[in-house]
């Protein structure tokens, strides 16, 4: 290791420890009581992982931390009707957050090309309200990944203006990766867009993963010049250019900057930016499944600086990574609590953007503690 990345990471921990003693001595009823956020903090939050090891449901969501929830797991089909799974309602979710002044969407996902072949959006509008007001909830988070016409873009208008005409009292919501833009003219008609939605969920995350031939950092802060491949993640390769991107179109007010509590093990290369020796043979030319994912906690938080790896920071992009102590094989991308509270001071404060949110709300939670959300939280109320 350089002394100059000696001497970064020395910086960067002793900046973090002293930010998070100061903290810690903030009363205690700042913590606790529901008071309004400055920022939305919003949470996508999945009902599988209430089965998962250690399990994650509404008992563990410490809701003063949040603005918002969306609720993954229902989906829609071509002729409207709503597909939900079993095991996705928990009453209690939207009871918890309602008291603590915190609203829950439906983070819904479906066949969107499917739908409009079928003209069937009256009906599934007409289907997502009658759900909303059964189960209590304040609005819907749409996910089509990816519109791939003009013609889908201009469908995504039409259905997101009829949840508004049909309901203006939801909030509403469309998730964005920031992969490929501009000009988002035939994909995410954004100028239209913005009259029917709360906000924009900026999903600045996955640069990393599968699907690229080198072992790319997940979510750059910054974008760092010296990536040997910049076209598996550029334009909008970091929150940096991201935010430039959708300011020359939508408010400030109504855009959110993501941030991951996952990352990617890359399981056959051993530095930053490596290149898969399989992709050479695979038959699109990436590392396919080489690259596993994995969660932040407690997967991430048990390897940090143990148990066979160290951390490195990259001084441009201001994001961690592991690399194994004895040189061999393996190279994880991530974020931690320091990166993550520096991403939402940047976007929240820095850029003025309107809030953050998180894929997922359980991914760093180890059955104790959620350190990533906690530095969220910490950003949003400290950094102005």
């Amino acid at each position: 290791m350089s002394s100059r990345s000696r001497w970064f990471i020395s910086l960067v921990f002793f900046s973090f420890i002293i930010l998070m003693n100061a903290l810690s001595v903030t009363p205690a009823l700042a913590q606790d009581s529901p008071s309004p956020l400055p920022k939305r903090i919003v949470a996508d939050y999945g009902y599988w992982s209430r089965t998962q090891d250690p399990p994650y449901g509404h008992e563990q969501i410490p809701y003063h931390k949040l603005t918002h929830i969306n609720h993954a797991g229902v989906s829609f089909n071509a002729d409207g009707s709503l597909s939900v799974p079993d095991g996705f309602l928990e009453p209690e979710l939207n009871k918890k957050a309602h008291d603590a002044g915190v609203k829950v969407m439906l983070l819904l996902g479906g066949d969107f090309n499917g739908l409009e072949t079928s003209g069937a959006v009256e009906a599934l509008v007409d289907n997502i309200a009658a759900f909303e007001q059964e189960h209590h909830y304040d609005g819907v988070d749409m996910d089509w990944e990816y519109p791939a016409s003009t013609q889908d873009g201009n469908f995504f208008v039409k259905l997101m203006k009829a949840l508004r005409e049909s309901n203006p009292d939801y909030t509403l919501s469309i998730d964005v990766p920031p992969w490929g833009a501009p000009p988002y003219d035939y994909a995410y008609d954004l100028k239209h867009m913005q009259l029917s939605l709360d906000y924009f969920n900026l999903m600045m995350y996955d640069c990393a993963g599968p699907w690229t031939a080198h072992g790319q950092l997940n979510a750059p802060i910054f974008w760092d010049p010296n990536d040997p491949a910049p076209y598996e993640c550029q334009p909008g390769g970091s929150d940096q250019e991201t935010a430039d991107i959708f300011l020359k179109h939508v408010p400030a007010a109504q855009l959110n900057m993501g941030t991951p509590f996952y990352g990617y093990h890359y399981t056959n290369i051993n530095q930053l930016f490596g290149l898969c020796p399989n992709a050479a043979n695979t038959a699109d030319g990436e590392c396919d499944n080489t690259v596993l994912t994995v969660n932040y906690a407690p997967w991430v938080k048990d390897r940090i600086n143990k148990n066979g790896w160290y951390t490195q920071y990259d001084p441009i992009a201001l994001v961690p990574y592991m690399l194994r102590t004895d040189g061999k094989d393996g190279y994880i991308t991530y974020d931690d609590a320091f990166s993550t509270y520096y991403r939402v001071w940047y976007s929240d404060w820095k850029r003025g953007l309107g809030g953050t949110f998180m894929w997922s709300l359980d991914a760093d939670y180890d059955g104790h503690s959620q350190d990533l959300l906690d530095a969220m939280y910490w950003a949003t109320v400290t950094g102005h």
